[in-house]
């Protein structure tokens, strides 16, 4: 047997993390799992000495899902997919932009491959994008501020590799990004910037909030959101 497995975590956040933290069971099992989404991503929502955090299992999408599931090829410890998400949020926490704050991640290797998981604390009494698009809750001052959300961390060069509806989150507080896997810090051309808002555009589009035509959709709701970016790159 050649498993091997290491975790990273914040200890501020909490003094000692072990394995168990990333099995859902084990949580399940103390009366301390809330939520769990099968989906990909394996999401589960866990009560911690931490606070409310927010258990992710890395999960493949596409074609080689069927083949590979959650394994992904070993190219070394500072290269798995948790620790490299962890690196990004502690940057992006230290830049104090909105997202989720990292707690601690993990992979388990086994010869070729491995598994990895991510812990993050919970954004409190949240929703994303996609759940107000479906509630019909759109209105110009959110979009304005998800566009300037979304700037900002562009001003950072913090690069988003699944910037949609799903992965923006909005509470009484503000706006927030979430799930940074893949995404990475790079210097703010306008080539990567116009992509992630094209991107964002399909996502809406895709979820229906293109609902009263597209001339509706570019008035009410693309071009605030433009309107927040613009406002957001100057700030």
């Amino acid at each position: 047997n050649d498993a091997a497995s290491a975790i990273v975590f914040d200890a501020q956040a909490c003094a000692q993390i072990s394995p168990q933290w990333f099995e859902p069971a084990a949580w399940r099992a103390r009366g301390a799992l809330h939520a769990m989404d099968g989906g990909r991503g394996g999401v589960a929502v866990i009560d911690t000495p931490a606070g409310e955090c927010v258990l992710r299992h890395y999960r493949r999408g596409g074609m080689v899902a069927g083949v590979l599931g959650d394994r992904y090829l070993w190219t070394g410890q500072a290269r798995t997919r948790g620790f490299v998400e962890f690196r990004l949020l502690a940057q992006i926490a230290a830049l104090h932009l909105p997202a989720s704050v990292p707690i601690a991640a993990s992979y388990v290797r086994q010869g070729l491959f491995y598994t990895a998981g991510l812990i993050t604390r919970r954004v409190p009494g949240a929703q994303t994008l996609a759940q107000h698009i479906d509630a019909g809750t759109l209105d110009a001052p959110l979009l304005h501020a998800v566009g300037a959300t979304v700037a900002r961390f562009h001003r950072a060069g913090i690069w988003h590799a699944d910037l949609n509806a799903h992965n923006i989150l909005v509470n009484a507080s503000g706006v927030y990004l979430i799930d940074f896997d893949r995404g990475r810090l790079r210097p703010a051309a306008s080539a990567w910037r116009q992509s992630n808002l094209r991107r964002l555009r399909r996502s809406l589009l895709k979820l229906g909030a293109d609902a009263q035509g597209d001339i509706a959709f570019t008035s009410t709701v693309w071009q605030p959101l433009l309107d927040g970016y613009a406002h957001g790159w100057r700030a």
